[in-house]
């Protein structure tokens, strides 16, 4: 056989040219056997034998197809385009050496100025193999290392401290220090505040999402007991 013609590239697993299916059936087409749309792909064969047209699901791309990206891969080219970062992390007691927080008080926590590349929504659109496919990436949740051996779990950017607000406690994301940082290296907690995103993307007749997670950035704060502060 010919290794090519216009129904693609001849393959010896299945005995017959073929080439990816564009574009792709439905989600509820038994083309895909059950699998859902993006895991793994549907192909046309073409047996110049029998003169038949088949479609054939396959998990990975049939050698000699020349399948090219899928859409979950241009997908993830569009994810590039976001260069979305970590948070800028807004935190009392302010970092730095001239603030220092005081065990028993509410820490407050928050994403300093949030915007599309540190929280989202960020959307794009990428093309390659003939597919195009738009993207929007959100922070789903941000894990803040309190450095004290606890971890606190904000579904929100957090609310910025303002200096009206006293003693009260953070309404959606904030901790309380029951240990100065003394014994700590440095004499100061390093808070980590780790984002975790997730995009969901449609293209090429089909839709998905990726878990993006692991932006993080980190800071120092001092607390100090509130007696040693007042002598």
């Amino acid at each position: 056989m010919a290794c090519s013609s216009e129904y693609g590239y001849w393959s010896n697993q299945y005995n017959c040219y073929i080439s990816p299916l564009r574009p792709p059936p439905p989600a509820d087409d038994p083309a895909w056997q059950g699998h859902p749309p993006g895991e793994g792909a549907v192909y046309q064969c073409f047996q110049p034998q029998t003169g038949i047209l088949v479609p054939v699901w396959a998990a990975d791309t049939p050698p000699g197809s020349d399948a090219g990206p899928t859409p979950g891969e241009v997908a993830q080219l569009a994810v590039d385009q976001m260069n979305l970062t970590a948070i800028n992390i807004g935190i009392t007691p302010e970092p730095g050496p001239n603030s220092v927080g005081i065990v028993g008080m509410p820490v407050w926590l928050w994403a300093e100025a949030p915007d599309a590349q540190t929280y989202g929504p960020a959307t794009a659109s990428a093309t390659a193999g003939g597919i195009t496919v738009t993207a929007t990436a959100r922070v789903q949740q941000i894990t803040w290392d309190m450095g004290d051996g606890t971890q606190v779990v904000c579904q929100t950017a957090g609310t910025p401290y303002q200096p009206s607000y006293g003693d009260r406690t953070s309404p959606d994301c904030g901790h309380l220090y029951t240990e100065s940082s003394a014994d700590q290296p440095g004499g100061r907690y390093t808070v980590t505040a780790t984002s975790d995103w997730v995009v969901t993307w449609q293209g090429a007749g089909q839709t998905g999402t990726i878990q993006l997670d692991g932006l993080a950035s980190s800071v120092q704060i001092t607390v100090g007991e509130g007696q040693v502060l007042v002598q």
